[in-house]
């Protein structure tokens, strides 16, 4: 029985279709083979420069595009004048020119269709009547449901623009997974503690620190380039580095402590390091009299919290638990607790956060060199447009009073919204999305497939036929981030700086800029006036001269640095610092928690073991890939062609594991991996714990490169724990087990 919307994989096609693969596309202007970027060696005198932005990741590091005479881009390298990237790119900046040369890039619009014996496929489609067709949703939905009932999914810039569309539509039910997948629990807590935001890049003066310390942080295997760059410098000063982790990560290796931790029981030890600071006596104490809130109530909350109660939670020796607080209290302010980003682990994220938030407060290691500065970014005007429509609901109502301290928008109450059975007072019946690949950043995979079955519409706008593509009714290609104009970026640093985005080639094939697309719809949908302008150009010439500068020069520098408007860098000079907080204090008792009726402190609470002969499955990043953004990319997948399971050697022995040997997983639901994954046999791993790179085993044939490498780490999340505070989707909750033989073999031979 067929259901209402399968999944096709964009490869396929149907009876009177032209097929979206090799053999269909002769003739047309396509390649199938990657194109000849490289040739002849060339100096910088042969070559033009095009200022840039970095989409790989989205650090956003600002560099330079050089591009020959022939119109081939040569290279992608730093500008010495970003603050980003200080002129240097990491691995995955300079190989970003493999998206624009990638040959299974998205070429041409793409429409559902069925056939008499219900089942489906893509055909290739003109990109009026696939605009054509996504307006006339919004305008069938709006009328039908109201403009609410059109849910969107967005990240990056193409979400942005995708973001401006849909709130001059009328709906601002939206959601993207960097904010409930990734760093909701922190943007929470550190505004409850110091009534200010983390941001991004992350306020963490590094490079002037005297004692880095790294709570399931990764510094150099998520290639956050400034963060790279200056921890090296730390490393160059001596500087004191103690990470947390039950791996030993690339920062570990460089650490004078390596505390690995029982996972989910950080809380633990983070309490019992703050009891430490205030029973010696050794915290800050000029900075906790001047600026915190709740110190007593904190004390006696702490107080049977000892290393010796942590010890038997955590597995760290208590004697290492008094030497790293002490460590911390020596450098003291010029500490960095560096706050993570993706910190969705076990659902209690946000009081993880808040613990880190306090002992950072303890050390008085916010507002001063070497710890956590004050940063500022550049305000760009918004282009003249009418005001947005009001709207009768929003993505706070889908929460219906839970998740109190959300900020942004639950990706998996849209989803759940957009379910009948789930009975929500608003339903969600359409999504569109942009710049996110839901597959592969969300948990619970059968949640989400029976969302996409029950909505009535599905347009996804992307680069690659990334897995999301498979499930939507329209498919539209958008140009890389190397073939279009795009936002001002606007990072926030110790100065505002602002960078400029500009084509270095034309789009190739049918692919358009993101603004190009939602401007189009928008004209389709009467919205004319929030698209006053032809080009998007025209936009950032008005927005650059707001500011002090214009295209025309941006053009020449790619990147423009401000003074500071807003105050000084660090307290000590300031006269009287009032924080954005309810007491206007750095708040150790969190009055805004406990008005929501949460706890003001953190508390620990054990979290569930794995069953026998399973074990917790943690995930992370490599230096070379983004999320699942980057696999098929031809430059990255070269340095990186698939991931491995870590496997303790005393796990390896119980199940005759050998270095190297093909395994497949299962987890604790009966869930299994698509493909066989090595296995890496290292002592890096404690015992109880597996670890694999996110982003592997693409499932899509399309992706010529990706397809069947490694295993699918989000196959394996079937379970996850909702943060009751903001609403975040704590991942590492799942276990896994080892099949040595294929789970499919059958099912293959079945097939001949």
């Amino acid at each position: 029985m067929k259901t209402r919307r399968e999944f096709i994989k964009i490869s396929t096609a149907g009876v009177g279709a032209a097929a979206i693969g090799l053999q269909a596309l002769k003739g047309k202007g396509f390649k199938w083979f990657p194109e000849k970027f490289s040739g002849d060696p060339v100096s910088n005198e042969d070559l033009t420069p095009y200022p840039t932005y970095c989409e790989v990741c989205f650090w956003k590091c600002a560099g330079y595009t050089y591009v020959d005479k022939k119109g081939k881009i040569r290279k992608i390298v730093g500008n010495p004048n970003d603050p980003n990237s200080n002129g240097r790119l990491c691995p995955r900046g300079t190989g970003g020119i493999g998206m624009y040369y990638d040959e299974d890039r998205l070429k041409t619009p793409l429409i559902r269709e069925t056939r008499k014996d219900g089942s489906q496929y893509f055909r290739r489609a003109s990109w009026d009547e696939a605009l054509d067709k996504i307006a006339n949703k919004m305008k069938e939905i709006k009328e039908k449901y109201g403009p609410e009932a059109f849910g969107f999914f967005h990240h990056g810039t193409p979400g942005g623009h995708l973001a401006h569309l849909m709130k001059a539509y009328g709906s601002e039910t939206d959601a993207e997974p960097a904010y409930a997948q990734c760093r909701g629990p922190r943007s929470a807590a550190y505004y409850a503690t110091y009534g200010s935001y983390i941001g991004s890049p992350e306020c963490t003066d590094i490079r002037d620190t005297r004692c880095l310390v790294l709570i399931g942080s990764h510094i150099g295997e998520n290639m956050h380039n400034t963060q790279v760059q200056e921890m090296s410098m730390a490393i160059d000063q001596k500087a004191t580095i103690i990470t947390v982790d039950p791996r030993f990560s690339t920062p570990a290796a460089k650490s004078k402590y390596w505390l690995p931790i029982k996972p989910s029981t950080d809380i633990a030890l983070l309490m019992a390091w703050i009891h430490v600071l205030i029973y010696e006596d050794i915290y800050n104490k000029d900075f906790v009299k001047k600026y915190t809130f709740g110190f007593d109530q904190l004390k006696e909350h702490v107080k049977d919290m000892t290393p010796e109660w942590a010890y038997g939670i955590t597995t760290i020796e208590p004697d290492l638990i008094r030497r790293t607080a002490r460590e911390m209290a020596g450098h003291a302010p010029a500490v960095v607790i560096h706050p993570g980003r993706h910190v969705v682990w076990y659902g209690d994220d946000t009081q993880r956060e808040r613990a880190m938030g306090i002992l950072t407060g303890l050390l008085g290691a916010w507002g001063y060199r070497g710890s956590l500065y004050i940063p500022e970014a550049m305000e760009i005007p918004k282009f003249p447009q009418p005001p947005y429509p009001e709207t009768k609901w929003n993505w706070k109502d889908l929460n219906e009073g839970r998740f109190p301290l959300a900020t942004m928008g639950i990706t998996t109450e849209i989803i759940r919204a957009s379910v009948p059975k789930y009975n929500y007072k608003h339903k969600v019946k359409a999504w569109l999305s942009a710049g996110t690949n839901l597959p592969l950043s969300m948990p619970d995979k059968p949640l989400f497939k029976e969302a996409v079955q029950s909505i009535e519409f599905f347009a996804v706008i992307d680069t690659m036929p990334m897995e999301v593509t498979g499930y939507a009714d329209v498919v539209l290609p958008e140009a890389t981030y190397l073939e279009r104009y795009d936002f001002i970026r606007a990072a926030q640093n110790r100065y505002p700086s602002i960078a400029l985005r500009m084509p270095a080639v034309k789009p190739k094939y049918e692919s358009k800029p993101a603004w190009w697309i939602v401007k189009q719809i928008g004209e389709r949908l009467g919205l004319h006036d929030y698209f006053n302008y032809d080009d998007y150009s025209e936009v950032l010439d008005w927005q650059f001269k707001q500011v002090g500068t214009s295209l025309e020069e941006m053009k020449k520098i790619g990147v423009k640095t401000f003074p500071r408007t807003s105050g000084p860098l660090y307290l000590d000079d300031y006269e009287n610092f009032e924080f954005n907080t309810n007491t206007g204090k750095v708040e150790l008792y969190s009055t805004e928690f406990e008005s929501a009726g949460f706890n003001p402190f953190p508390v620990y609470k054990p979290h569930p073991e794995p069953p026998q002969n399973f074990y917790r499955l943690i995930y992370g990043r490599a230096p070379m890939h983004t999320f699942s953004r980057t696999q098929n990319n031809h430059n990255l997948w070269d340095l990186m062609k698939q991931n491995t399971v870590w496997v303790h050697p005393s796990v390896a022995n119980l199940w005759s594991l050998k270095n190297g040997e093909k395994v497949w997983l299962k987890n604790q639901d009966g869930a299994l991996t698509d493909f066989s994954v090595e296995v890496r046999v290292t002592e890096r791993i404690r015992w109880d714990s597996v670890y694999m790179v996110h982003g592997f085993g693409h499932s899509d044939k399309k992706l010529t490169r990706a397809y069947g490498r490694g295993a699918s780490d989000e196959k394996m999340i079937t379970h996850y724990a909702m943060d009751p505070i903001m609403g975040g989707t704590g991942m590492r909750v799942n276990f896994v087990t080892f099949l040595k033989e294929d789970p499919y073999k059958n099912k293959k031979e079945d097939k001949g």
